[in-house]
């Protein structure tokens, strides 16, 4: 599953995408008193305690689920007919299933041969999601076919079965009735063994009115009159392999498609609204070219004869990977051509890559419980970008995925509240909370550090081990690592334990000593901590594979060790006294590095000059920003080094230092003199932006749009003058048709208008939102309106978040954007927040887009009281799904207050001494 970010813009995953986390669970590793004590004394309790959880029975086991479901577009309700070919492995009088929001009208078990036996009580225990049906005999051991006749509600909570509300092409409002089972809803459709190492087949029918659209994982099989109404036709769909109940799916809507066939000859479609065929095209074409490319990575055919994917209206998450039946969002898929922006492109061919690698990793072999999750998304979340980097080597990928995935997932592994990637989950409601930026992005991350320590040809090796050996079952994080050692021959579980079992990741100390022509190296690793230095005595270790480089040659790696204790001393031959060294190549190992300040002081200027390759340009500003963050150095010494980057021509490069200087406004929101910090914006930001003007180049591509719209967007809302006429004079342009924007131009655009505008320039923004056909430009317009600055609009954008003009999924985009767009912003949104509590919560039903609500709202505060209020509140309105965020935020607060504390006057002293005399470039 994909989710979904709060902008396409990859680098700003804030949700999960990013996305992502929900409900309350215990830390696997015990907590040092110290760090207990800190918690108390910043007034963050402990976790609540884990809800008592027991699994199924092992008594009684499904083989084959044959299913037929009768959904009532007009009623929100369905009715269904389960025949479910069983095992009894234990004599007993009951079964227990997971049911939930279904009622159960008949059941009755017949053993093979002999005569049914019909249930006479169902007793649904509706706070875990089960019901024990009770029968007047026992069942004895052997086969037999257990019925149930249901009835059901296709609701509107985006998950289950549920209703998904469209407009036709005419403007009549219509519903689709389509699935979202991960992690624990298919029980909401069918009774069912909910849990995804209980397998089976499955033989799905759909009664579906004949104008409509039918789609299950299969392929479909019959197709007839329903004998009960002309209207309805009976969709019968081949037998599925052995697969979990969180990958069956099926939709009943009006669609159009676009088809091919794979080079392997599987049957390709991408499903869209309908008149937007022309928009699967771009999609069709990535998913054509990934599917070869997993067959060929993984040596394992793609096992289904077709795959559709399909965009739905109402949409959590941002896509699921159902077996032979992807969803996704809108904007997840579609790609229009003139309207479609270049993070759109990238963002869709992410998400496609990631969604297929799943029909491998995660369907064909499945996680045995929900604790395992992470290998799933961790995986996936790795491989779409080596899936993308062979489809479009053009993006860069692989620089951009350290500013996307490597430096959030550090971001939050570094609080106090994260958790290990590995988490023991028991009851369901704890799923949803592992959602989030540590299994995705610190999975994808330690993976691409594995994929790196091993090399490409034996991790390959070891995958095809793992994906044969397992295939049709299920498997746990120790299996993979036993196939990985076994291809490559190295310590692999006793490394990798090291980083999925305990949360955090080292902070490695480096200093150097020139002895004679060699250079000796002196390391130490200690727990890097957002709030600052690691006290205490049992201080975690990590096996870290370490790579060293130096000037001599900058995209090689002069030694490999794997840093295994404490502290080391290596030593690097032949290295001359001018020459630098860097820690860290192409910053994949998941550490952060401090070095010397004469370490530092040399490698420096191989920013301005370019010589440091680009990511370990990022890398290195990635991390003395965080550590100044930490209270480990100053925050002006990192002013300093970005000033460096003036020559930088790296759209990934800008993109995180942009994210940097973002959250240093944010926190500078704080102060009175926010205004000097958005004078250094501009002088950071506006020579590139001079180099790269308005218009493309000849010659210019995909990661040069990036760029421009990334720099344009920061200097327009840093209110640069020229950016801001420019911007002015093309919206007027556009709004009045006479030279329409391009599509990354757009936010940009869009972004300064309504930054340094007024009631009308809101006023227009909204007509565009009402007339655009395209999610993705609505989306554009939604994730910019709380950069408006005056306090009645602002209002207005909240009010605007909750109508029927905004999908339910993209309320929470509205709302974070307000929330980032201003000091006034944040405390509006918080209060919008708080008087509609009930509303939101009852509309996510404490799925994870309640957290990222809370996340984006919140955590921009920086006065220690605010925590106090944030954590007061979620007390008295508890939910249960977002414990994690809802501590994490507060830390996060209480982090950014210590921060102002410590460094508002420096930085402040700093920018008024930058002005008396600004620096020469």
């Amino acid at each position: 599953m994909w989710l979904a970010a709060a902008a396409p813009s990859l680098a700003r995953r804030l949700l999960f995408l990013g996305p992502p986390p929900p409900p309350l669970l215990l830390l696997l590793l015990s907590r040092s008193s110290r760090r207990r004590h800190r918690l108390h004394s910043l007034g963050l309790a402990a976790m609540p305690e884990k809800r008592p959880f027991e699994r199924l029975p092992a008594d009684v086991s499904p083989i084959n689920y044959s299913l037929c479901l009768k959904p009532d577009l007009l009623d929100f309700t369905f009715e269904g007919k389960l025949e479910a070919a069983a095992q009894v492995r234990q004599a007993t009088n009951q079964i227990v299933m997971n049911c939930a929001d279904i009622d159960i009208i008949t059941a009755s078990y017949a053993p093979e041969g002999d005569e049914e036996i019909h249930a006479t009580g169902f007793n649904y225990q509706n706070e875990d999601e089960k019901v024990t049906l009770s029968f007047p005999s026992t069942l004895q051991t052997g086969t037999g076919t257990l019925k149930i006749d249901f009835v059901g509600e296709l609701n509107d909570k985006m998950k289950g079965f549920y209703r998904s509300k469209y407009t036709t092409p005419s403007g009549e409002v219509r519903y689709a009735a389509v699935t979202q089972f991960e992690a624990t809803d298919a029980r909401r459709a069918f009774p069912c063994w909910d849990e995804p190492a209980i397998k089976a087949t499955f033989d799905i029918s759909l009664v579906v009115p004949k104008d409509r659209v039918a789609l299950s994982n299969m392929n479909v099989i019959d197709r007839k009159p329903y004998p009960d109404d002309e209207n309805l036709v009976e969709v019968k769909f081949a037998r599925t392999p052995v697969m979990s109940t969180y990958l069956v799916a099926f939709v009943v809507g009006e669609y159009d498609f676009v088809e091919t066939r794979s080079k392997d000859g599987v049957c390709v479609r991408v499903y869209t609204p309908v008149g937007k065929a022309e928009q699967g095209k771009f999609a069709l074409e990535v998913a054509a070219k990934t599917l070869p490319f997993y067959k060929d990575y993984f040596n394992v055919p793609y096992p289904l004869p077709k795959i559709d994917l399909i965009a739905i209206a109402d949409f959590a998450a941002g896509a699921m990977e159902n077996w032979g039946l992807v969803t996704y969002r809108e904007t997840a898929l579609l790609i229009d051509p003139k309207n479609s922006c270049s993070s759109s492109r990238q963002w869709v061919a992410l998400v496609v890559g990631h969604e297929l690698a799943h029909q491998w990793f995660g369907n064909l072999v499945t996680m045995e419980w929900w604790t395992h999750l992470w290998l799933n998304e961790g995986f996936a979340s790795w491989i779409e970008y080596l899936c993308v980097d062979h489809c479009f080597p053009e993006y860069d990928i692989w620089t951009q995925f350290v500013s996307a995935d490597y430096t959030r997932a550090q971001e939050l592994d570094a609080l106090d509240n994260s958790h290990p990637i590995e988490v023991s989950v028991g009851h369901p409601s704890e799923v949803d909370e592992i959602f989030d930026a540590i299994s995705y992005s610190k999975g994808a991350s330690v993976i691409r550090m594995l994929h790196d320590y091993i090399g490409d040809k034996d991790f390959k090796k070891g995958m095809n081990m793992y994906l044969t050996k397992f295939q049709q079952k299920n498997a746990a994080t120790e299996d993979l690592w036993e196939s990985l050692e076994n291809a490559s021959g190295k310590p692999i579980a006793a490394v990798m334990n090291t980083w999925t079992k305990q949360m955090g990741f080292p902070l490695i100390y480096v200093e150097a000593e020139q002895v004679e022509d060699d250079r000796l190296l002196r390391l130490s690793q200690k727990k890097f901590c957002a709030s600052g230095s690691y006290v205490g005595e049992d201080c975690p270790q990590w096996m870290v594979p370490i790579t060293i480089s130096t000037s001599e040659d900058p995209n090689q790696a002069k030694l490999k060790i794997l840093m295994d204790k404490p502290e080391m001393n290596v030593v690097l031959k032949n290295v001359k006294p001018d020459q630098w060294v860097k820690l860290n190549l192409g910053t994949v190992g998941f550490y952060r590095t401090q070095y010397s300040s004469a370490m530092l002081e040399s490698l420096l200027p191989g920013i301005r000059d370019l010589s440091l390759p680009p990511v370990d340009r990022l890398g290195l500003q990635n991390d003395l920003f965080s550590l100044a963050r930490a209270g480990i150095i100053s925050t002006v010494e990192v002013l300093k080094v970005m000033e460096a980057f003036v020559n930088e021509p790296n759209y990934t490069v800008w993109s995180d230092l942009s994210c940097n200087l973002g959250i240093l406004s944010t926190l500078l929101s704080h102060t009175d003199f926010y205004e000097e910090i958005q004078e250094f914006v501009k002088d950071v930001f506006s020579p590139i932006g001079e180099r790269l003007g308005w218009d493309p180049k000849p010659g210019e591509g995909h990661l040069d749009a990036l760029l421009r719209g990334l720099v344009l967007g920061k200097l327009g809302k840093a209110g640069h003058k020229a950016t801001l006429e420019e911007a002015r004079r093309r919206f007027k342009d556009h709004v009045e048709g006479k030279q329409i924007l391009s599509a990354d131009l757009r936010s940009p655009v869009y972004l300064t208008v309504l930054k340094h505008g007024d009631g009308t320039t809101l006023d227009i923004m909204l007509k565009l939102h009402k007339q655009a056909d395209m999610q993705e430009e609505k989306n554009r317009i939604e994730r910019v309106l709380g950069a408006t600055p005056l306090p009645d609009l602002i209002q207005k954008v909240l009010t605007f978040a909750l109508s029927e003009e905004v999908r339910p999924q993209d309320t929470v985009s509205v709302i974070g954007g307000v929330a980032g767009g201003s000091k006034h912003g944040r405390k509006a949104a918080w209060k919008f927040i708080k008087d509609n509590w009930e509303e939101l919560y009852n509309r996510y039903q404490g799925g994870f887009l309640i957290s990222r609500l809370i996340k984006l709202s919140v955590e921009g505060f920086a006065v220690d009281k605010m925590a106090g209020e944030v954590k007061a509140f979620f007390e008295s309105h508890p939910a249960p799904s977002a414990e994690r965020t809802i501590q994490q935020c507060c830390e996060n607060i209480l982090l950014n207050a210590a921060w102002l504390k410590r460094d508002a006057e420096s930085i402040h002293q700093y920018l008024l001494q930058r002005k008396a005399s600004p620096p020469t470039v």
